[in-house]
């Protein structure tokens, strides 16, 4: 029997790895299967994040669709077990948010100083209500979310708008500006479960040309 040359052996061997290394490398979600595959998650390793896990998720959020691109959004982040621990008083929250990697604050800022359409420049800057900024901060959140998931990351949207008394409490923790309002604290770090997504789909739900 002829023996194989060595330099077919090693090439053999070469690409035997390749080919192991893809298979072992996990295939990137695409849009759908993030966002089916997104579900609240109350239980953390406590592992830290990095900043650059933080600056994507953040990266993610500003992201986000925004009525006349007013970007209302502003984020505190908490990394510190000290300071997450000062969010909440109940132990089931204390425990949810001193396990996760890092608690983002996602707060909106509601009214503006600017200047009346069509004024002079040098006119007086006017306080403006942002009339959306629900609407823009609440989608900023969901893409969190998402953006958590598709890091194979877990967090939860625990709202604190429109409970005047956690946003009064919560504003008080973090110092906000009398301008801003928190909107949802969202624990995000690495998951310590593994819940099935909920099928959420009902088609009693929807209505074609009118009601």
């Amino acid at each position: 029997m002829k023996r194989v040359p060595t330099l077919l052996l090693a090439i053999a061997a070469v690409l035997l790895m390749a080919t192991s290394c893809k298979e072992s490398k996990p295939a990137e979600k695409s849009a759908l299967e993030v966002i089916k595959a997104r579900t609240s998650i109350r239980s953390f390793t406590g592992e830290k994040l990095t900043a650059e896990q933080i600056n994507t998720l953040l990266d993610a959020a500003m992201a986000a669709p925004t009525a006349s691109d007013i970007r209302p959004w502003r984020f505190v982040v908490l990394t510190e077990d000290e300071a997450k621990l000062g969010l909440y008083e109940r132990e089931h929250h204390r425990k949810m948010v001193s396990d996760a990697g890092a608690v983002i604050v996602v707060c909106g800022e509601t009214t503006r100083m600017v200047r009346p359409r069509g004024a002079a420049e040098d006119a007086p800057l006017e306080e403006t209500p942002i009339r959306y900024w629900f609407e823009d901060c609440s989608a900023a959140t969901e893409n969190l979310l998402l953006a958590a998931t598709a890091m194979d990351l877990g967090a939860v949207w625990l709202s604190c708008y429109p409970n005047e008394n956690s946003v009064e409490r919560v504003s008080k923790y973090l110092g906000l500006p009398a301008n801003v309002v928190p909107l949802a604290i969202v624990p995000v770090g690495v998951p310590a479960e593994n819940p099935e997504p909920k099928a959420k789909w009902d088609e009693s739900n929807v209505h074609y040309e009118k009601w």
